[in-house]
C-alpha cells in the first residue's frame, strides 16, 4: 500500500465534537425500537446476516456466529457521504462511505446469534444512524457467497439528500480524504483500516486501491514534497496508461 500508518499519523489532529446537527431531528429510543421492529417484520423467518463494506468489517459491535466473504451485486462502494463530525469538521468537510447503485460490492456477511433480532438490529442502527432522515438508508440486500443467495441487512444503502456528492472523482475525494479530520479520526485513516483488513481477506477493491496511492500522494505533497506529481496528474496518468493498453 501507498497509504502508510506513518502518513495516515501526519494527518491526526485534535478537533472538537461541534455534536448534533440542530437542523436535523435525532432519533429517540422509542424511534430506534419502532424502526427495528419495522425492518425485523419485512423478513422475520430468515436468519438475521449483516453485510459489511466499510468500518463494520475492522468496527464491529456485535459478537457474530459465522462470517462469510459475500458479493452484493448492483452496488459498489462510494467516498459520496459529506461528514462535518465524525471523520470531519465545519471548517474541513469530510466523506463517508455509502453504497451507491451500480458494480458490486465485495465485503463481508456476518450471521447474528439466533433471538434478541429486534434488539440486535436497534444496536446497529444505533451505531449507524442518528437522524430521522437516515432511517431509509438502512436496507435488506441480496449477497451471495458464489453458491448461496440470501438477504442481509445494510447501512447506507443508497441514500439521497443534500449531504450526497455522487459522482465525485477520485481525485477529488483524495484531496478531501487527505485534509479531512474530526473527533474520531482522518478520513485518510478510515480508507487506510478498510482497504488494509479488505486486503487481509483477499479483497482488492480496485477503486479503493486507486484512492489510497492518490490519498498518500496529496498528503506527500500537503507535508512539502513539491516535486511529486498531484493526484490529478497520476489518474490523467492511469487513464494514458489504461487507453494505451486497450490499444495493443
Amino acid at each position: 500500500m501507498s497509504l502508510t500508518a506513518d502518513l495516515v499519523l501526519s494527518c491526526a489532529r485534535l478537533e472538537s465534537d461541534p455534536g448534533p446537527d440542530p437542523s436535523k431531528r435525532p432519533l429517540t429510543s422509542s424511534d430506534y425500537r419502532k424502526a427495528a421492529i419495522e425492518l425485523d417484520t419485512e423478513f422475520p423467518s430468515e436468519a438475521l446476516w449483516v453485510f459489511a463494506y466499510g468500518s463494520l468489517i475492522w468496527k464491529n459491535s456485535f459478537a457474530a456466529t459465522e462470517s462469510r466473504r459475500a458479493t452484493a451485486f448492483g452496488w459498489h462502494r462510494s467516498f459520496c457521504m459529506t461528514r462535518t463530525r465524525w471523520r470531519g469538521s465545519p471548517a474541513q468537510p469530510g466523506l463517508m462511505m455509502a453504497l451507491e447503485r451500480g458494480g458490486r460490492c465485495d465485503g463481508v456477511a456476518y450471521r447474528m446469534p439466533e433471538g434478541s433480532r429486534i434488539e440486535q438490529i436497534e444496536n446497529l442502527l444505533r451505531r449507524e444512524i442518528e437522524y430521522e432522515d437516515a432511517v431509509p438508508f438502512m436496507r435488506w440486500i441480496h449477497v451471495t457467497d458464489g453458491v448461496d443467495r440470501w438477504r442481509a441487512l445494510g447501512s447506507w444503502v443508497g441514500p439521497v439528500g443534500s449531504e450526497v456528492q455522487a459522482k465525485l472523482s477520485l481525485a477529488a475525494v483524495s484531496k478531501i480524504l487527505a485534509r479531512a479530520c474530526g473527533h474520531v479520526g482522518s478520513g485518510a485513516d478510515y480508507l487506510f483500516q478498510t482497504v488494509r483488513h479488505l486486503e487481509m481477506l483477499g479483497i482488492r477493491d480496485r477503486n479503493l486501491w486507486d484512492l489510497q496511492r492518490l490519498v498518500a500522494q496529496e498528503i506527500r505533497m500537503s507535508n512539502g514534497d513539491p516535486h511529486l506529481p498531484s493526484s490529478e496528474a497520476i489518474q490523467a496518468a492511469d487513464l494514458c496508461n489504461f487507453a494505451d493498453a486497450l490499444e495493443s
